[in-house]
C-alpha cells in the first residue's frame, strides 16, 4: 500500500460505542440512589475529574474528594460498582466490530477516560475487537481538546493528518481535529455514521 493511500480511523468511545463513562446522567442517578447532594457532588466532580482523566489520581482518590469527603451510610465498593454499571453498549459498537473485519482501515480509539473506567470498559465490552490501539487520556497524560493528543495519536500511527479520519459525538472535539487538518465527523446516530464509513470504504478501495 502506498503511504498516500494509508487510512487511519480515530474513534471516540463514550457517546458513540458506549454510554459516557461517568456522565451527568449517571451522577444524577447516583445522587438519588445514594442520597447525595447533587450540586455539591457535581461541583467537586467538575473541579477534579480532569485530573483523574489524565491519570494523575486514582479512582479512589477521586472518590475521596467527591463522595467520601463526608461520612456515608454506604461503602466504597458499592459506589464503585454503581459507577461501572452505568456503562452500557450503544448500537454502534456491534456494527463497528463487524465492519472492521474487512474494512481495510486501522481503527484506533482516542478518548478521555480515567484508568479504572477505561480498563473496565475495554475488558467488559471487548473493545479490542474493534480497535487496533488505544490512545486514552489516562495513559498519555493529555486529554481532548488538547491538540497534542491528536498529534501523539498520529505519531503513534505514523500517519499524516490527510491520511486520518476522526469521529466524535462532541462538536468541539470535531472542530479541534479539523483545525489540525484531520477530516472529522460528528457522530449523530448509527445510520449516519454507517453511511459515512461505507463511503470511506468505497473511497479507500478506489485508491488501493
Amino acid at each position: 500500500m502506498e503511504v498516500a493511500d494509508l487510512k487511519i480511523l480515530f474513534f471516540d468511545v463514550g457517546g458513540i460505542l458506549l454510554s459516557n463513562g461517568w456522565g451527568h446522567e449517571a451522577r444524577e442517578e447516583a445522587a438519588k440512589r445514594f442520597n447525595l447532594d447533587y450540586a455539591e457532588v457535581n461541583a467537586l466532580h467538575n473541579f477534579i475529574f480532569n485530573v483523574y482523566e489524565i491519570g494523575s489520581i486514582t479512582l479512589d482518590e477521586y472518590l475521596d474528594t467527591v463522595i467520601f469527603n463526608h461520612p456515608r451510610d454506604f461503602v466504597r465498593e458499592d459506589f464503585k460498582e454503581f459507577i461501572f454499571s452505568t456503562s452500557v453498549e450503544l448500537p454502534m459498537l456491534q456494527f463497528l466490530k463487524e465492519w472492521k473485519k474487512d474494512c481495510g482501515f486501522r481503527i484506533i480509539s482516542l478518548n478521555n477516560e480515567g484508568k479504572e473506567l477505561n480498563d473496565y470498559r475495554v475488558r467488559k465490552f471487548k473493545l479490542h475487537e474493534c480497535f487496533d490501539a488505544f490512545i486514552s487520556s489516562c495513559e498519555v497524560k493529555m486529554r481532548k481538546p488538547d491538540p497534542g493528543i491528536w498529534q501523539l495519536a498520529m505519531g503513534i500511527a505514523q500517519a499524516q493528518p490527510n491520511q486520518c479520519v476522526y469521529f466524535d459525538d462532541r462538536m468541539m472535539f470535531v472542530n479541534t481535529a479539523q483545525k489540525l487538518g484531520i477530516r472529522s465527523f460528528q457522530h449523530v446516530d448509527l445510520a449516519t455514521t454507517k453511511k459515512i464509513l461505507e463511503d470511506l470504504k468505497k473511497e479507500n478501495l478506489k485508491t488501493t
